[in-house]
């Protein structure tokens, strides 16, 4: 891994490397690496992707990571922390003994990318390295047994597995690895710090300081959606790793295929949009690296490629357009003009090489396909084509055949025109809000026929729903969630929606438990339980759950949120993996060899569980709901920038820092909340009881006016500026506007 000054500093120390249990401080190059080693055995670890290592919590900063490293029987509970961008402190602690700890070795490796000599200073009992002006010095509760270097951490894995732990030859003060040793029998726990300065002594100094305080834990997340915000966070923080090859940080598909299954990267467009949805949810910058992971790859022919690795570009695919709905989202969430800035032209000139390249007889309804462009693998076949759905190997494809002319699949894919359809949606949004009113045009025009040609062309009304339809022929047999698609796209009339949620509700079809699967349940696909075919899979589910909030079917979408949040809870509380999939009826997701277990958007389950208590969407806005029940959510990104919310005896709080922004004892969910200098606007829900409004970083000095549907209402002074509200069985527009510019009050939540 080179050495890179392209990182934020609070981000500098992380676990940007293959090996999970490693720690890299990226602007030096530093690598501090655990090592174990097994008399038992006779093998050493480093820890590497598949070796026995369970993922803990990870703050996206790495201020907090946690693993349960395992080798030979022997577990161990493993923490770092970092008190600040510069120190890193650890520790260990022994979970289960698989043999005598006099046989079991564990060791801290202290190197460099760059080759630098590591020393160890005997009389300090610290390991020193210097590297340009800076000096960073390790140090350990418990001294080591000894100190031995090495050329490399594989010469060091290789001196164990040779000669055992007996062998003192290896012994030295100085070298390009330097490997403190531990055994379990004289350190079955231990902590260690790790700080830098510009001076040795000063290093050796703060790192002996840091040893000196208490380990501050923080408490696990309680409260189903804190719990969701918490795994998702985990999933990220985990999945973002350091891409030596372009020089950048983003977030993996999964960080045990990238850095080795792909040679060192690997861009698969649609989870790339989702990882920098999520990573959204957290931290602004990191959805920026992701968003740039995906734009870097724009092609001269103006599709965003369906993969990019280091071995290979598969430039002749696209994948499904919900890029518009990624991006738009996160302008919602977060706005921040740039990200439509920067995106807009690549999402609109991808939107057009759709319909330029994958509707060949200009039906108004598109097909996927495969171009003559670059040497990807499976190029010009009936799997490439198909692959470009993401749904690799499911059975609407199996009826289609591939048009050697058209370099198409001979059929109109429900999912695909749903997506295009929603995709010019989000261009619309995006054009109009950067003033280019002739391409908002254009988009709401190709908006509008597609979602016509979908309601008139690719609605099987024997079976009512939706379905793939051969080009001039009929409809095919197999169905998938995306039948469900055209709801999401805002293409469905009431009475399609109706017959969906029967489908939806059958549970013969896509209903019963667990939900929602990659075909109906009656489809002899089903049963093959392999990848597409049958299983279930996290973003049929996040759409689906999208396209019933369009619709306004919210208690639909919230149970549908809750089941899909509870099939991810299953596995991830009892083994801590966050799966690509699951058995359709089992829930079992390691039931077959093709899951990954740790796989990024498989968050998308938790991303649904955070939604019971706040969303943005872009038909409602940003969300906070008040569900009932005592506990925190937080922090996470929002249009009001990093907030929490807390809910105690019934009551919302929303909070920024020490100062609560607002105090309510509304039931259910406030939309469109929308917040700046001087003006505060949301709308209720219907309430059943008279309810209030409290704003404790308001004042009366500053002149507060409050109105309900455009009729004014009295505000007080109490706590901060205080609004009763009536009983209503509607919903309701409530607007604030106070005097801009005048000092807020100070409140704590």
């Amino acid at each position: 891994m080179p050495v890179s000054v392209n990182i934020p500093l609070e981000r500098a120390w992380n676990s940007w490397s293959s090996r999970p249990a490693e720690m890299v401080f990226l602007p030096l190059g530093l690598r501090l690496t655990p090592l174990a080693f097994a008399a038992s055995t006779g093998k050493a670890c480093l820890f590497e992707p598949g070796d026995a290592v369970t993922l803990g919590r990870h703050a996206l900063d790495a201020s907090l990571v946690e693993l349960q490293l395992s080798h030979a029987g022997t577990t161990l509970d493993w923490r770092y922390a970092k008190p600040d961008p510069f120190s890193l402190t650890g520790s260990w602690q022994t979970a289960k003994a698989g043999e005598w700890g006099l046989r079991f070795w564990i060791n801290l490796c202290l190197s460099s990318d760059s080759g630098e000599e590591v020393r160890f200073d005997e009389t300090q009992g610290a390991a020193i390295i210097r590297v340009g002006h800076r000096f960073a010095a390790l140090v350990s509760e418990e001294p080591p047994v000894q100190v031995t270097g090495h050329a490399s951490l594989a010469d060091a894995v290789q001196d164990y597995e040779t000669h055992g732990y007996f062998h003192t030859r290896s012994r030295a003060g100085a070298a390009p690895v330097l490997v403190l040793r531990f055994n379990l029998e004289m350190m079955r726990d231990n902590r260690f710090a790790l700080a830098m300065a510009d001076r040795q002594d000063l290093a050796i100094a703060q790192a002996r300081a840091l040893l000196a305080g208490p380990e501050m834990v923080p408490p696990q997340a309680e409260g189903e959606p804190a719990i969701a915000l918490a795994a998702l966070r985990d999933v990220v923080a985990w999945n973002t790793v350091w891409d030596g090859i372009n020089q950048r940080p983003y977030t993996a598909i999964s960080r045990n295929w990238d850095l080795g299954k792909f040679g060192g990267f690997g861009v698969w467009l649609n989870d790339q949009f989702y990882a920098a949805l999520m990573a959204g949810e957290l931290d602004a910058g990191l959805a920026r690296d992701n968003l740039a992971a995906v734009f870097s790859g724009a092609t001269p022919q103006g599709n965003l490629p369906c993969l990019l690795t280091a071995s290979d570009a598969w430039v002749d695919r696209s994948q499904s357009p919900i890029g518009g709905f990624v991006v738009w989202q996160l302008y919602l969430r977060l706005r921040a003009r740039d990200l439509i800035e920067g995106a807009y032209a690549a999402l609109a000139r991808n939107h057009a090489w759709w319909w330029r390249e994958r509707d060949p007889g200009g039906t108004g309804l598109a097909s996927f396909g495969t171009s003559d462009m670059g040497e990807g693998l499976y190029k010009g076949t009936h799997f490439g084509a198909r692959n470009e759905s993401a749904m690799d190997n499911s059975p609407v494809h199996d009826e289609a055949r591939y048009d050697k002319a058209t370099r198409t699949l001979d059929l109109w894919d429900v999912g695909l025109n749903s997506l295009l359809a929603l995709d010019a949606e989000m261009l619309v949004l995006m054009a109009s809000e950067l003033g280019r009113e002739e391409e908002a045009a254009a988009h709401a025009t190709r908006a509008e026929a597609t979602k016509a040609h979908i309601r008139e062309t690719l609605w099987d009304g024997d079976r009512g729903i939706f379905a793939n339809r051969r080009r001039g022929g009929g409809f095919v047999k197999s169905l998938a969630p995306t039948s469900f698609y055209p709801m999401l796209a805002g293409a469905a009339t009431p009475e399609q929606v109706d017959r969906l949620c029967q489908h939806l509700d059958d549970p013969m079809a896509f209903g019963g438990d667990p939900v929602i699967p990659g075909v109906s349940r009656t489809d002899p696909a089903f049963g093959d339980n392999s990848y597409w075919r049958g299983r279930i899979w996290p973003p049929f589910n996040y759409l689906v759950y999208h396209g019933l909030r369009r619709y306004g079917l919210d208690e639909r979408a919230s149970a549908l949120a809750q089941r899909s949040f509870a099939l991810f809870r299953s596995a991830w509380e009892s083994r801590r993996i966050c799966p690509e999939n699951y058995n359709a009826e089992t829930g079992e997701p390691l039931d077959q060899p093709d899951t990954e277990r740790f796989y990024s958007w498989g968050a998308l389950m938790a991303k649904l569980g955070i939604a019971a208590a706040t969303d943005v969407t872009p038909w409602h806005g940003w969300e906070i709901a008040n569900p009932g029940g005592e506990g925190e959510l937080g922090p996470f990104a929002s249009p009001a920038g990093q907030v929490r919310l807390a809910l105690s005896q019934g009551r919302l709080s929303l909070i920024q820092g020490e100062r609560t922004l607002l105090d309510t004892d509304v039931a259910g969910r406030i939309s469109q909340l929308s917040m700046m200098d001087g003006m505060l606007s949301l709308r209720l829900p219907p309430l059943e009881r008279a309810c209030f409004l409290r704003f404790p970083h308001l004042h009366a000095g500053m002149k507060p006016r409050a109105s309900l549907d455009g009729e004014a209402v009295a505000t007080t002074e109490e706590g901060g500026i205080l609004v009763h509200l009536p009983a209503s069985a509607k919903a309701a527009d409530f607007e604030l506007r106070w005097r801009a510019g005048v000092k807020h009050k100070a409140s704590r939540s």
